[in-house]
Parts: structure tokens; C-alpha cells; sequence
């Protein structure tokens, strides 16, 4: 069972999801987010709860996170990201400002992070996830940005992954999830049809409780997908 965790994004969707079960099961849980008052709202019933509110981007938000979580990590959930530009525009018409952003947030961060919780990663021979998406791998118009941001980081996974045998390192798509992100993908369309982002917990809580190696998993092909 995991003790001590660091989940990014944790004031909504899935990362709200994951530190929710994670609390239920008596972990210690670092949960950042950028929304301050939304985040300790959102945790506040949640025992052993730490809210470290901030961006991911900023040096002295990571540096808080490792801060909080002490000397041993158990594991380490990079959630956060940056869809980029709503309605998603096609590469021709990308804004190199926006790209930059999504790189910033969703690969850079996590690398930066990464970095500083190693020594309490490997004190606890610990797990590192990164959120990935079918976007990575499959080509789909406007999400040339996103997609690229995100197959950058299953390869910055699988490389730390062999850098450090001694951690498990995955890479986890969730699927579509109902969420304010794949909304903002989608602006004024009904995305009802999309499971809610509990839907994706058990299939990762699946992974971290196993024996699985390193590698990149599909979250809903770990567990029963809750009606």
C-alpha cells in the first residue's frame, strides 16, 4: 500500500479521482493544483491531505511538494497538464507561445519534479506515473500540440525507466474522461458519453498495488470498468 504520495492536478477530474481513493486507503497524500481556494475546498474532508497549492511550473511549488512529502516517496502521479489553444487549432496555425506552454507544463514540470523527489523516490523504491493519452500514439487533427507534449513524456518515462531500474515507471492513459479538459477540447459540444475520471481509478490503482514492470498501460484494460 502506498504511504506517501505527490499527485499534481489533484483539484479536479481524474487527479481529484486518484487523491480521493488514495486518502480511503490511509495514504498520505501532497496534492497540488494552480486553484488555491478550489483545491482546499475539494480536499478539505479528505484525511491525511496535504494541499500545496501552485503551479507545477514554479521552482519553489516543487520544491514545496518534495518538502511536504519528507524524506521517502512512495510514489510520484504527474497529472497536471495544458491542453493548449480552445477550440484546438490545426498545426499549420499553431502559436509557437501556446506550444511552448504545453511543453512547459506537460513535460518540462514533470521532468523538474522528477528530479528533485529522485532521492526520496529511490529511499522507498518507489513509482512514478505519468498521464498519457491516446493523443500520443494515434493522429488526430488539432491535437497535433497536446499529442506531441504527451508522446514526449511516455519516452521521458521509459527512459527513466531504464536509467532506474530499481523504480517502477509508467506511463497511463485514462481513456476520455468527462472532464473540464476534454470539454474545453470540445467547446459546446455534449460530452456526456465520456466516463467520469473514477472510472479510470481502479485500473491504476490496479498497476500501482501490482507487480507489472515499467511500461505504458491503458488504465481501463487493468480493472473493471464501474457501470
Amino acid at each position: 500500500m502506498t504511504t506517501t504520495a505527490i499527485v499534481t492536478g489533484a483539484g479536479t477530474g481524474f487527479g481529484l479521482a486518484l487523491t480521493r481513493a488514495l486518502a480511503g486507503r490511509g495514504a498520505t497524500v501532497i496534492a497540488c493544483a494552480r486553484d488555491a481556494a478550489r483545491l482546499r475546498t475539494a480536499v478539505a474532508d479528505l484525511p491525511g491531505v496535504r494541499p500545496v497549492p501552485g503551479d507545477v511550473n514554479d521552482p519553489a511549488v516543487r520544491a514545496a511538494l518534495v518538502a511536504a512529502a519528507g524524506e521517502r516517496i512512495d510514489l510520484l502521479v504527474h497529472n497536471a497538464g495544458e491542453l493548449g489553444p480552445s477550440p484546438l487549432p490545426p498545426l499549420a496555425a499553431y502559436p509557437a507561445d501556446a506550444l511552448r506552454a504545453v511543453l512547459e507544463t506537460t513535460l518540462l514540470a514533470p521532468l523538474q519534479l522528477t528530479q528533485l523527489a529522485l532521492p526520496a523516490l529511490r529511499a522507498a523504491r518507489g513509482t512514478v506515473v505519468t498521464l498519457s493519452s491516446d493523443a500520443a500514439v494515434e493522429a488526430y487533427p488539432g491535437w497535433g500540440g497536446y499529442g506531441a507534449a504527451k508522446a514526449a513524456l511516455d519516452h521521458l518515462s521509459a527512459v527513466l525507466a531504464e536509467e532506474h531500474p530499481e523504480l517502477r515507471v509508467y506511463a497511463v492513459d485514462p481513456g476520455d474522461m468527462r472532464t473540464e479538459m476534454h470539454q474545453a477540447a470540445f467547446p459546446g459540444e455534449d460530452i456526456s458519453d465520456r466516463l467520469l475520471p473514477e472510472a479510470s481509478v481502479p485500473g491504476l490503482r490496479a498497476l500501482i498495488d501490482g507487480d507489472l514492470p515499467s511500461g505504458r498501460y491503458r488504465a481501463r484494460e487493468l480493472a473493471e470498468v464501474p457501470a
